[in-house]
């Protein structure tokens, strides 16, 4: 069983940065393609970032290309999300998930992850 740990939300300004952070138990880490979600209330899940096992391919939402990194410590089992030039609109529960057959070629939806985090709250205040 693979659990998984988020930590790192909290309350900034507009313009401000976070990093999240995901543990991740299990021996087979590398096998996992791993990704960030995040919803708002009233809205959707939705997909903010994704980085494969080996060759740590990355894929992003457009709405935070450039704004956000997507990482990987394969030695320490820890994904992380840096969030640079955070906006109101980024206000969500963020939630990091793992996948065991998601292919590192496409991006995948919340209905390819198996395993996720209870999530963590990041607000962005005005």
């Amino acid at each position: 069983q693979v659990q998984l740990v988020e930590s790192g939300g909290g309350l900034v300004q507009a313009g401000g940065s976070l990093r999240l952070s995901c543990a991740v138990s299990g021996r087979t880490f590398t096998m996992y393609v791993m990704g960030w979600f995040r919803q708002a209330p009233g809205k959707e899940r939705e997909f903010v970032a994704q980085i494969s096992g080996f060759l740590s391919t990355t894929y992003y939402a457009d709405s935070v290309k450039g704004r956000f990194i997507i990482s990987r410590d394969n030695a320490e089992n820890m994904v992380y999300l840096q969030m640079n030039s955070l906006k109101p609109e980024d206000t969500a529960v963020y939630s990091c998930a793992a996948s065991s057959s998601l292919q590192s070629t496409r991006v995948g939806g919340p209905s390819d992850y198996e395993y996720w985090g209870q999530g963590t709250q990041v607000t962005v205040s005005s």
